[in-house]
């Protein structure tokens, strides 16, 4: 139960119930916005069938006891199957119910998903290093950038935190809010932050069993981010980043 005996608790009551009062988009017979941003060129590159990866058994509550962050990584690179399997983990489409909605693997106010995928490959087996974006619908990915110099930008814009450098992938998490306030209105940017936590949380425990480790990180200069992955605030902005590597040690 929320305290209404000071002003600021009022307030924030008054701005709450406000929120949902007002129509959405969608209340106002607007068109839902697309599931996926749409692309133009670049290499598609198709990945393995989650279905078919053997996932080495591990106990969930072990995994769950076991999640730490981690900034060390070793040398070697994850397979092209491992990343396939990440990917489902995070943001997999189960199905897609009447061209309206998506079913994933992680949960989303409304069963908006409103997130997009962009992946550093620093070293991944059969990917060239750069940028790709993965293409959640079709469980594919799209190259975006291979110059050299895009993942030095990232790192920049995450503050040169070093381990960027280390790890063998980077998850970049756009979120494009339409998604969400075609149906919430402007309580809709609540829900994405809420929404990033399911999707986070979701690599890291999916790492575990593959002898992964993974680092959440919020500490980015957004402005910067946009340039480094080609995103247009316009539509879309960064909400979260992880790094991911195979464990130097545990």
């Amino acid at each position: 139960m929320v305290s209404t005996s000071n002003g600021s608790g009022r307030q924030f009551l008054d701005t709450t119930r406000a929120e949902f009062m007002a129509p959405s988009d969608q209340m106002l017979g607007l068109p839902q916005p697309l599931l996926e941003l749409p692309y133009e060129g670049g290499a598609v590159h198709a990945l393995a069938d989650p279905a078919g990866f053997d996932v080495p058994a591990l106990d969930l509550w072990e995994a769950i006891v076991r999640r730490e962050s981690v900034r060390e990584y070793s040398s070697e690179p994850l397979t092209l199957a491992e990343l396939s399997y990440l990917l489902f983990a995070t943001q997999g489409v189960r199905a897609v119910v009447q061209g309206e909605y998506s079913l994933r693997t992680v949960p989303s106010a409304g069963a908006r998903h409103a997130f997009e995928t962009y992946l550093l490959v620093n070293r991944v087996e059969g990917l060239e290093p750069g940028l790709y974006r993965y293409l959640a619908l079709d469980h594919r990915l799209l190259e975006v950038d291979l110059d050299p110099a895009v993942g030095s930008r990232i790192v920049a814009a995450c503050y040169s935190q070093p381990f960027l450098q280390t790890a063998a992938a980077v998850f970049v998490w756009t979120a494009v809010p339409y998604r969400m306030t075609w149906r919430y209105g402007e309580r809709g940017y609540r829900y994405l932050f809420l929404d990033a936590g399911h999707v986070c949380q979701n690599l890291y425990l999916a790492a575990e069993p593959i002898d992964c480790g993974v680092c959440a990180i919020g500490a980015f200069d957004d402005d910067a981010l946009d340039r480094a992955i080609g995103a247009d605030r316009s539509d879309q902005f960064p909400i979260y980043v992880a790094t991911v590597g195979k464990l130097a040690a545990r």
